[in-house]
């Protein structure tokens, strides 16, 4: 456990010292929080958007996690090229040790930026005048890391397979497609057709959905627990997924 935990402590650091790391983790979700509630001002009254904080709100804290993926795959990438990892792999280290040392950190990162989003989204409800809930935006802290696992869990994987030039660009790819059929800058349900049919079958679709119930306090079957299975059973299907070819590719490199 201390290997893990010392693991951890070095790619929390690594992270920390990237100035990028808090422009797209923190900031840019931030900003998108803010633009898009300027934007539903700018609409009509009496006409509900997804750009109203109440929806707003869940739908940026799943964009945020998305960068968390994006940086996840980065850093194993990175780690591999510059043949950090090999020479790790002389030393007593597993690859659960290995595994669980990027995960951990990325679980922090995805609850401070939870915390800040919620915070944030709190101050301007306050300013529009939208009631929102403060009790969900806190219980989503907690009740978003499923979603963060899949998340990083998808970046462990792109960061395994791929270099340091290759995964941040495929991680982009998932960017722009789980924002899309994800819902977040668009309601999905209200489109229906053969559109929303795409975005049931994609477990994106689920996270946003979740987050968004817990945020309204909604823990029904369809807002919550539904969306809850999906998103937990995608991300223990990604994480261990994730581990083993990480640990193939472990074994490859030693070999």
């Amino acid at each position: 456990m201390n290997r893990t935990m010392s693991y951890a402590k070095r790619n929390l650091l690594e992270m920390s010292r990237d100035v990028l790391s808090y422009i797209f983790c923190v900031a840019f979700p931030l900003v998108m929080l803010i633009i898009m509630t300027i934007v539903n001002q700018s609409i009509p009254k009496g006409q509900v958007t997804v750009f109203q904080i109440d929806n707003l709100a869940g739908g940026v804290i799943i964009f945020g996690q998305t960068f968390v993926m994006l940086f996840t795959g980065l850093q194993v990438a990175t780690d591999r090229s510059t043949s950090f990892l090999v020479r790790l792999y002389a030393t007593p280290m597993k690859s659960e040790n290995f595994t669980l040392g990027y995960f951990l950190p990325m679980f922090v990162i995805s609850a401070v930026q939870s915390l800040l989003t919620g915070i944030a989204a709190f101050v301007i409800s306050l300013i529009v005048g939208t009631e929102l809930n403060p009790v969900g935006l806190l219980l989503v802290v907690i009740l978003s890391l499923p979603s963060a696992c899949f998340f990083i869990a998808l970046g462990m994987i792109f960061g395994t397979l791929l270099n340091e030039k290759s995964a941040p660009g495929m991680c982009s790819v998932i960017i722009s497609l789980g924002s899309f059929v994800g819902g977040i800058w668009f309601d999905v349900e209200r489109t229906g057709g053969v559109m929303y049919d795409i975005c049931r079958c994609l477990p994106f679709y689920y996270c946003t959905k979740m987050v968004r119930s817990v945020i309204a306090m909604d823990f029904s079957w369809e807002g919550f627990l539904l969306p809850l299975i999906v998103v937990f059973g995608s991300a223990l299907v990604l994480s261990f997924l994730a581990v083993t070819l990480f640990r193939r590719k472990m074994r490859a490199d030693l070999s």
